[in-house]
């Protein structure tokens, strides 16, 4: 059943960044006056060209970067809840000599959790990603697409309420990289997390963002925003519509204007 989205999500901004700058000491203007808010259950997708600071601002808001000057408002600033951000990098950095469910137990245990409390919910994100049969397993007996949904479950363990996304199918292949896709919406819709999502794929980002908004570099900085405005969920079916193909053309002209302003 298709379920419509909300373009705007309702209710305080989850993520606020305001007037943000990022200046590396070279003198390299990183970001430059960045102003993005992101409301409860958004999936918003960062999009643009390399080095237009996509994957400088996602650090900045789990807190892994700082910034110059201006303000960054995040989950768990308030200093009373742990775990409100889970990060799933392009890689997915396992440890070669844990199992899958010790790999997603990791944040867990790091939380001083027992590995007998933390069971269900280890075994609850792995059902999540497909891959409770392989709990026992290691990260060598997976293929690449199983290793990044590891990454996912491990990253969704904490329950957090916001989960960034730097580019994460980037280095699979397309068959896989498309079924993850329609995978993550899913995985996104049973977890009720916000997703900021770092991506340079067009086709992706129309595919799974209720917004897409778009980058220039040099200095880094927003030049615009497209909501999508369909509804969930997606499947293949929906990259053969008349709307999907609209919002890629809408899309790949924004990325053209950011491509000449950089």
């Amino acid at each position: 059943m298709e379920t419509a989205i909300q373009t705007t999500a309702p209710g305080k901004p989850l993520v606020r960044l305001s007037r943000v700058n990022k200046i590396y000491a070279n003198g390299t203007v990183a970001l430059k006056d960045l102003d993005l808010s992101v409301r409860p259950g958004e999936f918003v997708s960062l999009l643009g060209p390399s080095g237009c600071g996509k994957s400088t601002a996602l650090r900045i808001i789990a807190d892994l970067g700082q910034h110059t000057d201006g303000r960054v408002d995040r989950p768990g600033d308030d200093g009373k809840s742990t775990g409100d951000i889970g990060f799933v990098f392009q890689e997915p950095h396992l440890m070669p000599w844990s199992t899958v469910f010790d790999n997603v137990y990791l944040p867990l245990k790091l939380a001083g959790q027992s590995r007998a409390k933390a069971h269900d919910a280890v075994m609850s994100v792995l059902a999540m990603v497909g891959l409770d049969a392989f709990c026992n397993s290691y990260p060598r007996e997976l293929s690449g697409g199983m290793r990044m949904r590891v990454s996912i479950a491990r990253a969704l363990v904490t329950k957090p309420r916001l989960l960034l996304m730097d580019e994460p199918f980037a280095a699979l292949d397309e068959i896989t990289r498309n079924r993850l896709s329609a995978d993550l919406l899913k995985i996104w819709q049973a977890s009720s997390a916000t997703i900021i999502f770092v991506t340079h794929s067009v086709y992706e980002s129309v595919f799974l963002s209720s917004r897409i908004v778009v980058m220039a570099a040099r200095p880094g900085r927003i030049i615009g925003e497209l909501p999508i405005e369909q509804p969930y969920p997606r499947d293949a079916d929906y990259r053969l519509t008349p709307a999907y193909a609209d919002h890629c053309r809408e899309v790949s002209a924004l990325l053209s204007q950011a491509m000449l302003a950089g």
